[in-house]
């Protein structure tokens, strides 16, 4: 019993004193450390270089590996948004079939009716290179310019619908003036009923509704786009979808303009044509056998007035009416001729 009792000190004894020599050594390391401290942050260094080709080794499959653990809980959010995705993608399809008969046809009804086809636009990409809010609140600006075809006026649009409208334009540059600023005023037509509007900034994301025909009802998700009103821009280019607001209406705009880079200028302007010169032969008055009558020259105050030509017929002439001679009363009998002589 007392044999047991002394082994269990003894082993007790030795387990002590490792930890004291232990940490005697760790007070002499610390005191040694802050004495030469460069010593100890070379031998660091030292050591990181010599284990720097294990340690790139051993980043690339923890980075991995974090990148994955992370990932799990984005697994079932992103299966949802494919199933999603998958049934846009489907109904999209649906819409492209559809848009695909419906233009075959209207081409046909036009064949039919020897109707005039729209003059193809055509277009140059430029990409947005800043933003500024002078001279107007809400401007962009592109790397496209007069040496690219961009003329002020030019509208503007991504492939969901249209930003704005080109002011100002560069020998490489222009400046776009957004549809949401407080200075833009566009001429639109409301489908299904083409009813023509206004279109005004007020420098808030939606545009608003100023001006529209007196008695016109509007409807929620009715599509907005140009009406081509004034020779300003084409007609036909999707802005939006009407949102009512109280009494008045407002466009939800398809572009977004915040995030916009690549964009389309859209060149709608055609080439004045010059009417051909008109030959004699077929002029009304020479192809019905008469003869042209030449237009008379207006005859100015320092001019002077020709005569005017001789009648086709001379009126007779009037009778002036014979004048009567005054009767002289004759002499008094007795009276003496010349009463001087008296």
């Amino acid at each position: 019993m007392g044999n047991g009792i002394w082994r269990i000190s003894r082993a007790r004894g030795r387990a002590h004193l490792p930890l004291a020599v232990v940490g005697a050594l760790a007070v002499i390391l610390i005191l040694f450390g802050k004495a030469e401290t460069s010593l100890f942050d070379r031998a660091r260094t030292d050591v990181i270089d010599w284990m720097r080709p294990a340690l790139v080794t051993t980043r690339v499959p923890m980075e991995a590996m974090s990148r994955w653990a992370g990932s799990i809980g984005n697994i079932f959010w992103v299966y949802q948004e494919n199933l999603k995705l998958k049934e846009e993608n489907a109904r999209l399809k649906q819409w492209h079939n559809t848009a695909q008969v419906l233009t075959e046809r209207l081409q046909r009804y036009q064949l039919l009716l020897n109707a005039v086809p729209d003059p193809a636009l055509s277009t140059v990409v430029a990409r947005v290179i800043g933003r500024a809010n002078h001279p107007f609140l809400q401007t962009m600006i592109l790397d496209a310019g007069k040496a690219n075809g961009v003329k002020p006026g030019q509208a503007v649009m991504d492939q969901r619908g249209m930003i704005g409208r080109v002011y100002l334009t560069g020998e490489h540059t222009s400046w776009v003036i957004l549809l949401t600023d407080l200075n833009s005023r566009v001429p639109v037509s409301i489908e299904p009923n083409t009813d023509q509007a206004i279109m005004g900034g007020d420098n808030s994301p939606m545009p608003l509704i100023e001006t529209m025909a007196h008695g016109v009802q509007l409807k929620a998700d009715s599509q907005v786009v140009t009406s081509g009103d004034g020779d300003i821009l084409p007609a036909g280019i999707p802005i939006g979808v009407i949102v009512p607001d109280g009494r008045s209406y407002r466009v939800a705009l398809f572009a977004d303009q915040t995030t916009a880079q690549d964009v389309q200028i859209v060149d709608y302007k055609q080439k004045p044509e010059h009417p051909p010169s008109v030959a004699q032969q077929e002029l009304p008055v020479t192809a019905a056998g008469l003869a042209p009558v030449a237009p008379q020259p207006q005859v100015t105050s320092q001019q002077q007035v020709a005569p005017l030509p001789p009648p086709l017929f001379k009126p007779p002439p009037v009778q002036a009416a014979p004048q009567k001679t005054p009767v002289q009363p004759a002499p008094q009998p007795g009276a003496d001729a010349d009463p001087g002589n008296q």
